[in-house]
């Protein structure tokens, strides 16, 4: 049963990026302890902190030692905890400040995207108890062995959806700088549609794909275990998105948003002899050094020789580099080609599983913009093309056009 009264709000770092902001959320943060709520709050590095320290330490090493980066990045988060709190004591609130791994937030020992193994919430409920406001450290944990570990980017999110789990919270809150979400990116699409509610599983795909607002993994924790939560925009009091399980008149909407995605990179193993085992090989070793592949594609074999084009996370191109570089030899492979410029753009909606002509819509209007498609993948609810990345936001505007999502085409 949900605890109504606890209340996990998780601010990112644009929320918190100087002491004025810091005092703003300080602001916010009270006025609902004021109502008698008890608050968790999870906070994120100030502003760009964990970028400038990513920047730092490819000053002093070329490949940084990852559990290393991992001791360097954790110390952003525990900057914004102790100044939020001391914002809140101004404030006439006590509240206290810990670390991941203070309250009890075990992970594997996974460096720079460890996973969250369990949470005791010991400690954070016997300071609700004394009636403090809690503040904990976003995006970090500690490893079984005691080691500081990182829960890879907007790993806050899951940080703050996994506490609300475990305390039973009756709502999750996501702070950011955008009112909620979105039909899609505004910089891109200018009348992009804030949305009233969203699906756990609309939420997941549109995260996935590279909609900004929420980290994909803290949404599948979210949806297996029925965490309320809704994404807010801390500059306004606007009510934003409600995120919640699949509701009836979801399934009348055909398409509930557009994603792009320019994180990725594009890799062609080719002429790969065309026998049983040659791409379980290479997806092996793949996997067994950590790298979540994305699309895959299999070329019909003419010739007994085909080509395998599967795409990667760009932050993981040197890593697949060197592995492919040894795999291609013991396959006799005659090359690898490489592609940067590329971007993921997808069509998002439950609807689709109840309708047809989706895919051939989204088909025909690329067709029409002369945008040519490089890879087609799709699940039930969605439909996604690896297209060039320079071609990447005019396809994002024809198509949110087309599904009629913008603010100037709602009835």
């Amino acid at each position: 049963m949900k605890n109504s009264n606890i209340i996990v709000q998780k601010y990112g770092g644009t929320s918190v990026a100087d002491p004025k902001r810091i005092k703003e959320v300080a602001k916010r943060v009270n006025s609902y302890r004021k109502k008698g709520q008890d608050i968790v709050v999870v906070v994120s590095a100030l502003g760009k902190t964990t970028d400038k320290l990513v920047s730092l330490a490819g000053e002093v090493s070329k490949n940084p030692p990852e559990r290393e980066l991992d001791m360097l990045l954790s110390t952003g988060e525990q900057v914004s905890v102790a100044l939020l709190a001391m914002a809140l004591y101004e404030l006439g609130q006590e509240a206290i400040s810990f670390t991941g791994a203070q309250v009890g937030i075990i992970t594997d020992s996974s460096h720079t995207k460890a996973k969250i193994l369990d949470v005791n919430a010991k400690k954070i409920k016997d300071e609700l108890k004394r009636g403090k406001i809690v503040i904990v450290a976003g995006f970090q944990g500690t490893s079984l062995d005691q080691e500081i570990t990182t829960l890879g980017r907007g790993g806050s999110d899951m940080t703050a959806v996994a506490l609300a789990k475990v305390l039973k919270a009756g709502m999750c809150e996501i702070f950011t700088d955008v009112k909620g979400v979105y039909t899609a990116d505004p910089r891109i699409v200018p009348h992009a549609r804030k949305l009233e509610n969203i699906s756990y599983d609309e939420m997941l795909e549109m995260a996935s794909l590279g909609a900004q607002v929420m980290q994909a993994r803290s949404m599948e924790v979210a949806s297996k275990f029925n965490v309320p939560m809704k994404v807010r925009s801390s500059f306004s009091h606007e009510e934003g998105t409600v995120i919640t399980k699949e509701a009836k008149d979801m399934e009348g909407v055909l398409v509930r948003g557009v994603t792009v995605n320019k994180t990725e990179a594009k890799v062609t193993v080719c002429d790969v002899l065309d026998k049983p085992g040659e791409a379980s090989r290479l997806f092996e070793k793949l996997a067994c050094a950590g790298i979540n592949v994305d699309m895959i594609i299999q070329n019909v074999s003419k010739t007994k020789m085909t080509d395998i084009s599967f795409t990667v996370e760009e932050k993981d191109l040197p890593k697949v580099q060197k592995i492919i570089s040894k795999i291609v030899k013991e396959m006799s492979a005659r090359g690898v080609r490489y592609d940067k410029k590329i971007a993921k753009i997808s069509v998002v909606g439950i609807g689709m599983r109840s309708h047809s002509g989706v895919a051939a819509k989204m088909f025909s209007i690329l067709a029409q913009e002369k945008i040519n498609i490089k890879m087609i993948s799709t699940s039930e609810i969605k439909i996604s093309c690896v297209v060039s990345e320079k071609e990447a936001d005019k396809a994002v505007r024809a198509l949110h056009k087309a599904f009629g999502l913008s603010r100037k085409e709602k009835k």
